[in-house]
């Protein structure tokens, strides 16, 4: 039994998964109720048009029509502008419960952070930021495996790497400003890590701040936010590198503490699913809505992460943007539209990369979901299809049957044609 209007598969010579220099998706619904084709050439949507209204590329002069690609039919399905993970802990990742974890050798480094990656991909997130622990014995070692898997994956996905050291200041600390820099130049996207674990919070800031300086990148620290006086000195700390500063997951904020970060134009990324994440030594709390709701009435620029993919921190942890994005609506704090934007909009801001929408010279980065709206994708959307810089890279068909069925026409996900 199959759902309306679905397609049959296409012939083995059309492969969705490596097609050619154009791509139609064909019949598909957008967030405004629209049902349209939207065609793709490079890593950029060409054209946005009514169903049935767009053929291969117009023929440029001098050249020939381009018409090797694919067509692949959306319909019953919610186009959307991809999601990004802004905040994960992928060297971290899939080392709870059995079977007993492997050790942290380079190889099993690599492993973790591509399957944590692809996972999140799998989901839809075509762009991703890990947090990743430098310094305690580990040296640069994770950061070289993580940046290995960044280079296996270009062309899936964009990952970015943030540099974790755990102390800045005094003597102690001075193998941690060494390895900041170092990692800095090797290759790391940002410089982060835990203020509050530091003697000195602010003049950890500060350290931070003058090598994100020196290497023109942006900082993205953890806190719980908790102590209002010491999160009003780090705020005046951070304010010169503006606005290229994120903090999470603020999961202990302080009355006050949302206007305070609204009034500076620091970006927050909250962590639905428990709240915390591996990047504090606290154990989660979980993330009460009122958290929320009070950043968003504030104007504080907010998105949403998963800070855990089956680790110590939460050991059932998931890298769903969808999910991150139900949790945000589900308490009641965010419509369903404030709660995709936080974790596609908002989140894509966070990593410093170019806005996208379903419209012609926009990057071609989008998630076709199984829906008719985002409530309903954001609830029973397994199906999906993900297009990175134009291209396909991943497919996920989900298929419900139910026994003992005779002339019931059921529901069920399936991939599009």
């Amino acid at each position: 039994m199959s759902e309306q209007g679905e397609e049959p598969q296409p012939p083995p010579s059309a492969n969705p998964l490596g097609h050619g220099p154009v791509l139609l998706l064909a019949g598909a619904r957008l967030l405004d109720g629209r049902v349209v084709d939207v065609r793709i050439s490079g890593d950029r949507i060409q054209e946005v048009g009514a169903t049935g209204s767009l053929g291969p590329l117009p023929a440029m002069p001098g050249q020939p029509t381009v018409t090797t690609g694919a067509r692949i039919d959306l319909s019953g399905y919610l186009l959307l502008p991809a999601p990004a993970e802004p905040h994960g802990h992928y060297d971290s990742a899939l080392r709870a419960g059995p079977p007993e974890p492997a050790g942290d050798g380079p190889a099993e480094l690599v492993r973790r952070t591509t399957e944590s990656a692809l996972t999140s991909l799998g989901y839809g997130a075509t762009a991703q930021r890990t947090h990743v622990r430098i310094g305690g014995g580990h040296g640069l070692r994770r950061l070289e495996a993580v940046l290995t898997a960044r280079q296996s994956l270009r062309g899936l996905a964009e990952l970015q790497a943030v540099a974790m050291p755990r102390l800045l200041t005094g003597r102690a600390g001075a193998d941690g400003r060494a390895l900041l820099r170092d990692a800095l130049k090797l290759g790391a996207d940002a410089a982060g890590g835990c203020p509050d674990l530091d003697p000195d919070p602010v003049g950890y800031a500060r350290v931070l701040l003058d090598a994100a300086a020196e290497a023109d990148c942006p900082v993205d620290l953890h806190t719980a936010a908790a102590d209002p006086a010491q999160l009003a000195r780090l705020v005046a700390a951070l304010a010169p590198h503006l606005p290229r500063v994120t903090l999470g997951p603020c999961s202990a904020l302080p009355p006050g503490g949302a206007g305070l970060l609204a009034g500076a134009g620091v970006r927050v990324v909250c962590l639905p699913q428990n709240g915390g994440c591996t990047g504090l030594d606290d154990p989660p709390t979980g993330l009460r809505p009122s958290l929320v709701r009070e950043l968003s009435q504030a104007r504080v620029a907010l998105t949403a992460g998963a800070g855990a993919l089956r680790d110590t921190s939460n050991p059932v942890g998931r890298a769903d943007p969808l999910d991150a994005a139900r949790l945000l609506a589900a308490s009641g704090a965010l419509s369903p539209e404030a709660a995709y934007d936080a974790v596609s909009a908002q989140a894509r801001t966070t990593l410093g990369l170019p806005p996208v929408r379903v419209d012609a010279g926009f990057p071609a980065e989008l998630l076709a979901v199984r829906g008719d709206d985002l409530t309903s994708a954001l609830t029973a959307g397994h199906s999906r299809l993900v297009v990175h810089c134009g291209r396909i890279v991943s497919r996920t068909s989900a298929v419900r049957e139910f026994a003992d069925t005779v002339t019931l026409a059921l529901p069920r996900q399936n991939h599009p044609g």
